[in-house]
């Protein structure tokens, strides 16, 4: 079957082969028959924002088609809605590339979850490839850009944590998001009522809210944390980034952002700003150019007086 017009899908069109995992929000099915397209049923689907899914699933299809394809690979995306009854149920999604699992040492094979990329590797996490300084540096780059073509599309991302993005170094450093259904339109309600992962809030945002400023705070939390290999930083504090990920004057810029990251809300440091820090170009500051001084005027040769009386000047047919 497939998804890609947007129509909604009736649920007992739907052949659940098994469960891959269960959330707060909902359980994510494999399909028979369709092993690229995941199934996610909410839990409560009485509390779904029908119409705001159906924005999500509107704006990917009015893209053109180059950024559509972009998107689908960077993230699980809502294609279309899945009802039952005229009620909405859920929303059919496709899986996360293969590049972006990794198999356990008994053989099993689980989703590439950014908290690998954030902790020291375990015994059971061993094989999972770690980046070098080089491709480390290289998934902030990613995170920032991908970060930043949400905003331009006009897209609040909210939940951004570890627990919706995954990673990948093969064939080149990437990430993938999850839980799309989270990310709202600028302006717009959420589907569902707003999640918030712990550790990951925005300290300076009213509670319950979020916007392009709080996702600005959390894309810097992600990034301090990916270049720190620290899964608890946050630019309240200072930021240990891993020997070799920064040159000297990545490292400045990257220092200077963090700590304005800290800041008042509406006033952390946009995506813009990171990809230029991280890119190791100089930011050139632009001042105001001094207002020119005015010439000095001899007003006396303007003043009137007996040695400037010019006399009067008639015209023709006046009174």
């Amino acid at each position: 079957m497939t998804a890609d017009d947007g129509a909604d899908v009736e649920r007992s069109l739907l052949t659940v082969e098994r469960e891959l995992n269960t959330g707060g929000q909902g359980r994510v099915h494999v399909l028979a028959g369709a092993q690229r397209l995941l199934f996610k049923e909410y839990l409560t689907p009485g509390k779904v924002n029908a119409a705001e899914l159906s924005a999500l699933v509107a704006l990917r299809l009015g893209l053109v088609p180059d950024e559509r394809l972009r998107l689908d690979r960077e993230a699980a995306w809502p294609l279309c809605r899945v009802t039952d009854g005229g009620r909405v149920v859920g929303f059919l999604m496709r899986r996360a590339p293969d590049t972006m699992t990794w198999t356990t040492s008994k053989g099993g094979t689980k989703v590439t979850e950014l908290q690998y990329l954030l902790r020291e590797p375990k015994a059971a996490t061993r094989t999972i490839r770690q980046p070098t300084p080089e491709e480390r540096l290289a998934l902030g780059v990613v995170l920032v850009e991908l970060v930043e073509r949400l905003h331009a599309m006009g897209l609040v991302v909210g939940d951004l944590s570890q627990a919706n993005v995954l990673w990948s170094l093969d064939p080149e450093p990437a990430l993938h998001l999850i839980d799309c259904d989270g990310i709202r339109i600028t302006g717009h309600l959420p589907v569902l009522a707003q999640a918030d992962t712990p550790d990951w809030h925005d300290p300076q945002a009213p509670p319950g809210t979020v916007s392009v400023d709080s996702d600005r705070y959390k894309a810097a939390l992600m990034l301090g944390r990916i270049l720190a290999q620290d899964p608890y930083v946050t630019p309240e504090r200072p930021l240990a980034v891993l020997p070799g990920v920064l040159d000297e004057r990545r490292e400045t810029a990257v220092r200077r952002l963090w700590e304005q990251a800290a800041g008042a809300y509406g006033s952390r440091p946009d995506l813009g700003q990171w990809r230029t820090a991280l890119s190791g170009r100089a930011t050139i500051r632009l001042q105001a150019r001094a207002p020119r001084p005015r010439p000095v005027v001899d007003r006396s040769r303007f003043d009137a007086g007996p040695e400037r009386d010019r006399g009067t000047i008639r015209f023709r047919g006046g009174s």
